[in-house]
């Protein structure tokens, strides 16, 4: 049943993704009223979907690949929501909701199963070392997001440019304000989550844990994620050098959600 809440929610997303489009592009704020609340819906769906997974699997992490997708999609829907939510700008969404449409179809229509290696997986705090990291990585997708939406108004308004769809896009102050925010609601969730994973692996691993490739990953990460927020704090950093900067600690996230292939620590599941 929660592969088809989920399927309900996929479908949902595509449909507000559409609904965006005219929305923010043609200036047509009546699809905003078949955007809105489908999207709503779609998390909603999602949530149940997601909830039912875990209960059925008795746990309360995310552990298959296919369940972080899905749990992630979720984040970035929650945030999407968040900005619109605050800013009432539905801009964010030309690229958010494609992307948490694809993110959801693989686990919709082709779920993994997994079971689990470890009976500490099954701790509570697992399960909070794991939302906190996809929590912060949500928001460094969304201020990445926000730096590009930044960078396009910013080249629209030198050029003198007038019309077109990039005009449709939110006020710079507030595309800067929704990178920034992002990344202060992040850090936290980052550390926290770096925090208990740290010390969850001490317990199992010994000192051996900070020998791990994705856990050494995992701090410069942490590093490079405090030294954005310090430049941009500090230098008023914005435009093409906070695009570029995003981006960086962007792959650097995907070099850490990529060395879960070499780890030795993070190979939580196994096929049945």
């Amino acid at each position: 049943m929660s592969t088809l809440w989920l399927k309900v929610a996929v479908l949902l997303y595509g449909i507000a993704a559409l609904a965006v489009l005219p929305a923010v592009l043609y200036n047509r704020p009546r699809w905003k009223y078949l955007a809105l609340p489908a999207c709503v819906a779609a998390a909603l769906f999602h949530f149940v979907s997601l909830t039912e997974t875990l209960a059925a699997a008795h746990r309360f992490i995310p552990v298959e690949a296919t369940e972080i997708q899905a749990m992630l999609a979720l984040l970035l829907a929650l945030a999407f929501l968040w900005t619109y939510g605050i800013y009432r700008t539905l801009s964010l969404g030309i690229v958010l909701l494609p992307v948490i449409f694809l993110l959801g179809l693989r686990p919709a229509f082709a779920p993994g199963q997994s079971v689990l290696e470890s009976p500490v997986l099954r701790s509570g705090w697992i399960w909070l070392h794991i939302a906190l990291l996809l929590a912060a990585y949500a928001a460094l997708i969304l201020s990445l997001l926000a730096s590009v939406l930044y960078l396009l108004q910013e080249k629209r308004l030198k050029s003198h440019r007038t019309g077109g769809w990039i005009s449709a896009l939110p006020p710079l102050a507030t595309t800067d304000s929704i990178a920034l925010k992002s990344l202060l609601i992040g850090l936290p969730c980052m550390t926290a989550g770096l925090l208990i994973g740290s010390l969850l692996a001490q317990q199992m691993y010994g000192v051996s844990y900070f020998s791990d490739p994705k856990v050494l990953l995992s701090f410069a990460m942490w590093l490079a994620y405090i030294a954005m927020i310090a430049i941009r704090r500090v230098a008023g950093l914005r435009g093409r050098r906070a695009v570029f900067l995003s981006a960086f600690v962007f792959f650097v996230m995907l070099a850490v959600w990529s060395a879960n292939q070499v780890s030795s620590v993070h190979q939580y599941a196994v096929r049945p």
